[in-house]
């Protein structure tokens, strides 16, 4: 099935391009939300006169995820979590964990933006954790986590 992107979507295309995708993906996550419609001669005529104001809707969010970037980018993170002696976790350090550590920093970060591609961390340490804030923009912070007894 063929659409027309109405905005930029990692690993699938950019804005104004039209992409076959699966049935299902299109009718249940792109056209719902607004992200796409189906390649129709009259949804083609409509993009192109609403062309203007989609890229510039993109450039202002592009431009708001860089200034969220400048803030946040490099910020040093600690959080304390209970853990054995040896330096192992009693659980773990999640997305949610990080992602209400960094709003009570005062850095303004929603769960679904924090990229964990090798999983929780489980251990005392320093890690690096990369926040998706745009399909473009990514920021790195430094986290440490820190064990209690």
């Amino acid at each position: 099935m063929e659409v027309i992107l109405l905005t930029k979507i990692d690993n699938l295309g950019d804005l104004g391009e039209k992409v076959k995708v699966r049935a299902g993906h299109a009718r249940n996550f792109l056209i719902p939300s607004g992200k796409a419609k189906f390649v129709t001669a009259e949804n083609i005529a409509e993009f192109e006169a609403r062309r203007a104001e989609l890229e510039k809707i993109a450039a202002e969010s592009s431009s708001a995820a860089e200034a969220r970037k400048a803030e946040i980018n490099e910020f040093k993170l600690t959080i304390a979590a209970k853990s054995a002696g040896e330096g192992k976790l009693f659980g773990s350090v999640g997305t949610v964990d990080i992602a209400n550590a960094l709003n009570e920093a005062g850095k303004t970060v929603e769960k679904k933006e924090i990229r964990l591609p090798s999983g929780v961390f489980r251990h005392v340490g320093e890690y690096q954790v990369d926040v998706h804030l745009h399909t473009d923009v990514n920021a790195t912070i430094n986290l440490e986590i820190i064990g209690e007894e």
